[in-house]
């Protein structure tokens, strides 16, 4: 097999989901004998989460600084219009810097282009026999002019679409107009559309997440291919803790090291005592454990939804199962604030750990018994595979990516499907689970054999590289 180097670009610096897909990727390529090299945003001072370098340790990173850029926006000054510009957003967050697309207007679009032509340019001597670059942003207009040659895989993960279904809802809607501070929507639509249609091939995570992107970007049907996303299967494998390991661990995320966040932003903003973790045990010893892990989007995720089913589910039940918020990036939420929903409508028993990383999350995964994540419309889920392979159930609902990997076999069910919003439902699966903790445990190791069967991440690389070779053949 012919190989070569292969640039995996990603304009953001790293926070979600995307970017552990280039991390785990990159290293698969390597072991297919691939020179990747990572071209990314970077954020903060090393050892922090949003630094590149830190956050892909141990492979081949270049990284365009944003830290300026944030500090710029500290004192006032457009983020977006600096000589290393920041990001623009899919979506729209209340004071965030980095702004929606649609409100980033075409002059500063080309800033975005300059920004990263000039990095690209120092990386011209990797010879690149492939640009694999992640969403759809200004780093595909100046890879193209620094590249013109090299041929070109974008890799889709969903909040584009959404962001652009947005815009197409709000065109198409009677009576309603687009937010007055995205007045640049349709210069963006046809900026990525254009964007999708020169790329050789588009990766799509699901089928739902293919049929979409030949509907919203206008692409033909057999230039998109469908590639699931993998797991690590040895970072994410069960972990049995006792109570006592269980409790020594939610004490130092909760207690010693508290990161949850309110609407201030400032992590450990939330802080617990040691009386707190009461709610985690009884006369039996470790209650079950109800776990939601991801941003706090308001598009997809569904959280408060998630927090008022969880009311109901305590109004039934009684304190039997805590509920742990894992994630939402610092400072970054849209529509209301899931800490303010708790605090105003007096929920009890919910605990918001912060923003961790994927060490900290395979520990997490070992101290929950049941994955709970509404989201509509999630383009595939990488995180309801993590808790499968670490041993969890999942309830998910019947949209975008989970249905395409969750529950095919009837006889063999991985864990729960629910209709999209559908407060109702939730409320009666999660008494369910919580009442026949023996259904938990049959779901969970169905559960854990399907990912171990079919989603490692040398069989997403196995694709990838087919698909390498063949737009290199085009």
């Amino acid at each position: 097999m012919a190989v070569g180097a292969v640039l995996q670009g990603l304009s953001f610096f790293p926070r979600g989901g995307s970017a552990h897909v280039v991390r785990y990727l990159t290293a698969a390529l390597l072991q297919y004998g691939w020179n990747p090299r990572i071209l990314a945003g970077s954020l903060g001072d090393p050892g922090e989460l949003g630094h590149a370098a830190t956050f892909f340790a141990g492979l081949p990173v270049s990284a365009a600084d944003f830290t300026p850029a944030l500090d710029a926006w500290r004192r006032g000054e457009d983020p977006l219009d600096q000589p290393v510009p920041l990001h623009a957003s899919y979506e729209d967050k209340p004071d965030a810097p980095d702004r929606i697309f649609a409100a980033v207007s075409p002059e500063l679009a080309v800033r975005q282009v300059d920004s990263w032509r000039r990095l690209l340019l120092e990386l011209a001597p990797l010879d690149p026999q492939v640009l694999h670059l992640h969403h759809l942003t200004p780093l595909h207009d100046a890879a193209e002019e620094v590249f013109p040659e090299v041929p070109l895989v974008t890799h889709l993960h969903g909040t584009e679409l959404l962001m652009l279904e947005q815009i197409e809802q709000f065109s198409s809607a009677k009576g309603i107009e687009l937010p007055a501070s995205w007045r640049h929507a349709g210069y963006w639509v046809n900026r990525l559309r254009a964007t999708a249609q020169r790329s050789g091939r588009i990766l799509a995570v699901s089928t739902d997440h293919a049929a979409r992107t030949v509907r919203v970007l206008g692409v033909p049907e057999d230039r998109v291919i469908v590639i699931p996303n993998g797991v690590d299967t040895e970072h994410f494998r069960r972990l049995d803790f006792s109570t006592r390991e269980r409790l020594a661990l939610l004490s130092h995320w909760l207690v010693d090291d508290p990161r949850g966040w309110d609407e201030s932003g400032r992590e450990g903003s939330i802080r617990y005592s040691s009386a707190d973790l009461s709610a985690f045990t009884d006369s039996n010893g470790t209650r079950p454990v109800l776990l939601y892990v991801g941003r706090f989007t308001a598009v997809v995720k569904r959280l408060p939804l998630l927090l008022r089913a969880y009311a109901r589910v305590r109004s039934r039940l009684g304190p039997v199962a805590p509920l742990i918020i894992w994630g939402g990036h610092p400072g970054e939420w849209e529509g209301q604030h899931p800490y303010s929903v708790v605090t105003r409508e007096r929920i009890d028993g919910v605990f918001f750990v912060g923003w961790r990383d994927h060490d900290d999350l395979r520990l997490g995964l070992g101290c929950a018994d049941l994955l709970v994540a509404p989201s509509v419309g999630e383009a595939f889920g990488s995180v309801y595979l993590e808790a499968m392979s670490a041993g969890l159930p999942v309830v998910a609902t019947r949209t975008g990516g989970p249905p395409t990997f969750l529950n095919l076999d009837e006889r063999s069910p991985e864990g729960w499907l629910i209709p999209p919003d559908d407060e109702d439902a939730l409320v009666e699966v999660l008494v369910t689970a919580l009442r026949c903790p023996n259904e938990r445990r049959a779901r969970a190791d169905a559960a854990h054999a399907l990912v171990r069967r079919g989603y490692s991440w040398q069989a997403v690389a196995d694709k990838v590289t087919d698909v390498y070779e063949a737009v290199r053949r085009t």
